[in-house]
């Protein structure tokens, strides 16, 4: 018999238990139906001029780091690179609304967010040149390894975050990511563990549009990218990525937030990956140069300086001055990667484990071994000569 044929079963309306209820209104946590402006809107006016005129001099440093180490990329001294070019207004922002107590969680595209940050530029390409572990320490700098697997970096975020707060530690966690990541399930463990707990981080969507050669259409269906923050809890936010002012804004609103114990935020920046994904990938297979010279009219630097110099904050000795720093920073960035690293062998055992394995102690003999008689070799042929 089944349920449909029960006595009464007409009449039978089950109502839920009442934990089915939505814990939280949905209504407050939905982003704007337009990505948010500052430049060029009234709302430039309450804007530091000393913040407007940092983030235009990182602005212009942060092009110039982009197109040099992908220089470097066809001289040889970078096995890779992915640019950022396009995308620098995000990138500056996020390292800029920072205080130094706080974590910045990359992805691989995101080297510039650590230079502004105060990495040193070669140490943050060091990865990208096949050179060993991150070439810098993370926990020295409160910036995590430069993430290559998509999205693995948040869930990492979430972890230091969330134990940051047991530990009564001041501290927000910045985590990076593109618009390809959000399709990755790290991204959605990540977004429900932060929103559950509460824990103290900041998710930053860069969308440029492409997943290497996947459009977003074909990735998801959803109004947008900060729409999803909603089925989690959080608050999402859309803002222009190419308003440097913007993203700044939108993000310090979001650390002030997470500081305050008020949870986590989901940040989408519309912004365009001008550059291929890396210098291996042929973007003219999958979209036209009219869309990319479209995107040119909305460039970062081409914003935030037209919006400083017709308010008069900015002329050309200004425009030329950041231009200098820029090169000045190039060309120490050219000389010093075009020296050869002087690699130590040994440290292949390094950092490995804790406490070395049996196996690992082996190899690292028998690695030594090797160099003691190449050493013994050149010795006696130099003493041969």
């Amino acid at each position: 018999m089944t349920v449909q044929e029960l006595p009464g079963a007409a009449a039978y309306r089950p109502t839920p238990p009442p934990a089915w209820k939505p814990i939280t209104d949905p209504a407050p946590l939905l982003p704007d139906p337009e990505p948010y402006r500052v430049l060029g809107t009234d709302a430039v006016a309450d804007v530091d001029p000393e913040l407007l005129l940092r983030l235009h001099a990182e602005l212009v440093r942060g092009r110039r780091y982009n197109t040099q180490a992908t220089a470097l990329t066809k001289q040889g001294r970078l096995a890779v690179y992915p640019s950022s070019t396009g995308q620098e207004a995000c990138e500056i922002a996020a390292a800029l609304v920072l205080e130094e107590r706080d974590w910045l969680f990359p992805s691989y595209r995101d080297t510039l967010a650590a230079v502004a940050r105060g990495l040193d530029p070669v140490e943050a390409l060091t990865l990208l040149r096949g050179d060993r572990h991150t070439g810098y320490d993370p926990h020295q700098h409160r910036i995590a390894p430069l993430c290559t697997p998509l999205a693995t970096q948040l869930p990492h975020a979430v972890g230091l975050a969330h134990a940051a707060r047991l530990k009564g530690d001041d501290v927000v966690a910045l985590a990076m990511v593109g618009d390809g990541g959000t399709s990755e399930g790290d991204f959605h463990e990540a977004l429900n563990f932060a929103a559950v707990w509460k824990a103290p981080v900041v998710f930053l969507v860069q969308n440029n549009g492409f997943a290497i050669s996947v459009p977003l259409a074909k990735q998801t269906a959803a109004p947008s990218l900060a729409h999803k923050a909603v089925g989690y809890g959080m608050p999402g936010r859309l803002v222009d990525g190419n308003d440097a002012a913007a993203v700044h804004q939108v993000l310090g609103e979001a650390v002030a937030r997470a500081r305050r114990g008020e949870g986590p935020t989901l940040i989408e920046a519309v912004t365009y990956r001008m550059d291929a994904h890396t210098n291996a990938d042929d973007a003219t297979r999958y979209r036209v140069d009219s869309e990319v010279e479209a995107w040119r009219a909305h460039d970062p630097v081409q914003l935030i300086e037209r919006e400083l110099t017709e308010r008069g904050l900015l002329d050309d000795e200004g425009i030329e001055r950041a231009k200098e720093a820029a090169e000045r920073m190039a060309a120490a960035l050219r000389d010093r990667m075009n020296a050869d690293p002087e690699l130590a062998p040994m440290d292949l055992f390094t950092h490995v484990y804790a406490e070395q394995t049996s196996q690992l102690r082996e190899q690292a003999a028998a690695l030594r071994a090797e160099l003691d008689a190449e050493q013994d070799h050149e010795n006696s042929a130099e003493e041969g000569r």
